[in-house]
């Protein structure tokens, strides 16, 4: 997929495949054993970051660039349940490439029962940055070759017109279509006393909860252990703490253990400092039948001025065991909120 002179960079590359318990994972689940891997034995490390310097490589012994994460556009969750005892393959590669940014997919599959089963899919931007001025670098072009390959590199150039697209249709940038108004005024009258004939009477239709009871919050401190390779916190540490907190939220609310489906859209707007207090903010924004659309909105506070600085937003989308309660806004911000979250869950059942 690579021009030329890059090509055998893709070959080269080997899949992870990391050993949950060594021997246990014989003894445990005889079929989750993979015989790619010897005992204590393991393949090269692969991941997002390893195969964007893989293609971005140049003659010299170390890398010119700062490769970052700048959007982890999204992660589908395939297999609602992973074993603890199985080894997992990570695969990846290049499928998209810009001036200086390039996409990634990577795909996560478990041996079980002598065979691989899909895990889950995720795509993400990368960008590079030049280190002496942290300007954009221009990286090596991608050459498709074949119909696979250039069917990816398509889905690539869609892939970034539909996030322009959305950046474009922002509910922070123009105002909700007509049928997302018409859904909002519906619910506004159907939480209408119409007792007292006033706009400001509301009543909580039956089997709903409010938007703003369902918030859950947490504080971490980003201590220096969670650091990466440029001295700033580590976005997976970043990723982690919001989809806990999520988890948690979407527990409560639903009264039942949640099962993640997706992860959508998230976009790494400012770095995080080692030592900063970052503020994590979650809400359910949007409900259906026994699915949970849950925002987490992280900042960083500085302590001496007292500014927050927004750093991600976060969208996950959780699965019940059991249909949970439609939430309902009450203010037009609780509206917007909600809008931004059905459009993120039906994206993802478009998908699915």
């Amino acid at each position: 997929m690579y021009l030329r002179h890059r090509h055998w960079m893709i070959r080269s590359i080997s899949s992870v495949l990391v050993r949950s318990c060594t021997s246990l994972s014989a003894s445990l689940h005889p079929g989750g054993c993979s015989p790619d891997l010897t005992e204590g034995h393991s393949k090269q490390l692969m991941n997002d970051v390893l195969i964007c310097y893989t293609h971005a490589k140049t003659n010299g012994r170390t890398s010119p660039f700062s490769i970052v994460t700048a959007l982890v556009d999204e992660i589908d969750l395939v297999k609602k349940t992973i074993q603890p005892d199985c080894d997992l393959k990570f695969a990846g590669n290049v499928t998209w490439v810009g001036k200086s940014s390039m996409e990634v997919k990577m795909h996560v599959s478990q041996y079980h029962d002598n065979i691989y089963n899909p895990v889950l899919d995720a795509t993400f931007v990368m960008v590079a940055r030049d280190p002496g001025n942290k300007g954009a670098a221009l990286i090596n072009p991608l050459k498709p070759e074949g119909p696979e390959e250039e069917n990816l590199f398509k889905q690539g150039n869609l892939n970034k017109a539909k996030r322009t697209k959305l950046k474009e249709t922002s509910l922070l940038r123009t105002a909700p279509n007509e049928e997302e108004r018409k859904i909002i005024h519906n619910m506004f009258l159907e939480t209408l006393d119409m007792q007292t004939v006033s706009f400001r009477s509301r009543v909580l239709p039956e089997n709903s909860v409010w938007m703003e009871g369902t918030k859950l919050k947490s504080l971490e401190i980003c201590h220096p252990q969670e650091r990466n390779i440029y001295n700033k916190i580590f976005g997976g540490f970043l990723m982690r703490k919001a989809f806990e907190l999520a988890w948690a939220n979407a527990c409560v609310y639903g009264g039942s253990r949640p099962y993640p489906i997706a992860v959508d859209d998230i976009l790494f707007q400012k770095p995080v400092e080692i030592g900063s207090l970052l503020y994590l903010s979650s809400q359910v924004c949007y409900t259906e039948s026994n699915y949970i659309q849950v925002r987490v909105h992280s900042e960083v506070v500085d302590p001496l001025s007292k500014q927050h600085s927004t750093t991600n937003i976060f969208h996950f989308t959780f699965g019940s065991e059991k249909e949970v309660m439609q939430v309902i806004p009450k203010t037009y911000g609780e509206s917007m909120l909600y809008l931004d979250g059905k459009r993120h869950f039906e994206a993802q059942a478009i998908r699915v």
